[in-house]
């Protein structure tokens, strides 16, 4: 049972995806005791179907008892009762009972690797739900300094315009401005709320106080060598091999065993001397099928095998750009957060010296004020581009066995 044994230990690997730095405590646990239970019964399900199936090949013991009433005999009623204990038990099929087991744990491997990649992937949304929500909490943050800008650009549009130094056009634009910044705002406490709600349908948990992952990038090995779906896949392919094999033996002879025990009451019209009540019985049988679905049936099992395999080949394919994509997004948004600090170098000077031009008289408080809040926004968006990175690493570590 050497494949058995791997099999295992490819499921104790399973449940190490978030262990680590990765999903520490409580987020390893984010999903509610609903969604685990359930999760919980779907493996429990898979094993006993997968015993059923692995243990097809043996037939039931039948027990039997029969009890009969005849009036054959005019003068009375005789009733004869019988119990008996039968086998027919295949023993050989051209190695279609070994094929069968080995497909019965192929198959529990696969499905039990769907189940854990389909229980992976709803931790990921909950971690990215909450990803997304402490980076819409920023964007709102950001919103209010931007609005609290376009109160302060109204304010000295307005003073200009009273001053007779630009005309009403330039007013109009910085309210509009403002009001749509504002809007804006409400728009994202509505998003924050159904995500919040989308969070709450898959977790138990109190967002505001689970402490948020810090996702590195994995190494493109890891990711191919771990990636849950190609070992799936894989294991798909081992599933339909066995199961093209196990096909073919079908159509092969097979040899069974047949036995029967019997205790039954004499019938008095047949009772005569060395007529046993208890007795054996047992023998074998060869049988072989003739079917004319033979070679569709053959060339069908063959052609899933084939093409799981070639499903195994893309999927590395599809493992190799998936990865590619997402370090390529990584890239850039490594670019822009270069790009931000360097904005927030520049603002950081820029509000020193407005701060020393308005202590000269030269720049009023206002102007001070709006390039603090300029600078303070280009922090905040940095923050965001980092949260924006790891939501896009948390596509790969939902994906990843024990990435670290």
């Amino acid at each position: 049972m050497k494949d058995l044994n791997v099999l295992k230990k490819l499921l104790v690997v399973y449940s190490l995806l978030f262990t680590s730095s990765v999903f520490a405590d409580e987020l390893s646990n984010i999903l509610s005791d609903n969604k685990n239970i359930l999760f919980d019964y779907e493996f429990r399900q898979n094993k006993a179907q997968s015993d059923m199936l692995e243990n097809s090949w043996i037939n039931p013991i039948v027990l039997q008892y029969n009890k009969n009433y005849s009036k054959q005999f005019t003068d009375r009623t005789v009733q004869t009762g019988s119990f008996s204990v039968g086998i027919d038990q295949p023993i050989f099929r051209f190695g279609g009972i070994y094929f069968g087991i080995k497909y019965a744990q192929a198959l529990r491997g696969a499905n039990n690797a769907e189940i854990e990649l389909k229980k992976r992937e709803l931790i990921g949304s909950a971690v990215k739900l909450l990803f997304e929500m402490n980076k819409l909490k920023l964007e709102q943050k950001k919103m209010i300094l931007l609005v609290k800008n376009d109160a302060i650009d109204i304010r000295q549009k307005r003073e200009s315009y009273e001053a007779g130094l630009i005309d009403s056009s330039f007013l109009d634009q910085a309210i509009l401005k403002k009001n749509q910044d504002e809007t804006q705002n409400l728009e994202m406490e509505i998003t924050l709320m159904k995500l919040e709600q989308s969070f709450s349908l898959l977790s138990d948990k109190n967002p505001n106080t689970l402490k948020l992952p810090n996702l590195t990038l994995i190494s493109a090995e890891q990711y191919k060598g771990r990636n849950l779906e190609l070992v799936r896949d894989k294991l798909r392919v081992k599933e339909k091999s066995y199961n093209a094999k196990m096909t073919w033996t079908k159509y092969m002879p097979s040899v069974s065993l047949q036995g029967r025990y019997t205790d039954a009451d004499l019938n008095p019209l047949f009772a005569r001397p060395g007529l046993e009540e208890r007795y054996y019985a047992y023998g074998f049988n060869i049988s072989m099928p003739l079917n004319i679905n033979m070679f569709s049936d053959l060339e069908a099992s063959k052609v899933a095998r084939l093409k799981a395999q070639i499903e195994v080949i893309d999927k590395r394919e599809e493992i190799d750009k998936e990865y590619g994509l997402i370090r390529n997004k990584l890239r850039i948004i490594e670019k822009k957060i270069t790009l931000a600090n360097k904005d927030e170098k520049l603002y950081s000077r820029l509000y020193k010296t407005t701060k020393n031009l308005a202590k000269a008289g030269e720049k009023t408080s206002f102007d001070t004020a709006m390039m603090y809040n300029s600078l303070q926004v280009r922090k905040l968006d940095q923050k965001i581009y980092k949260i924006d990175k790891q939501i896009e690493l948390i596509g790969l570590y939902t994906k990843v066995a024990n990435a670290l």
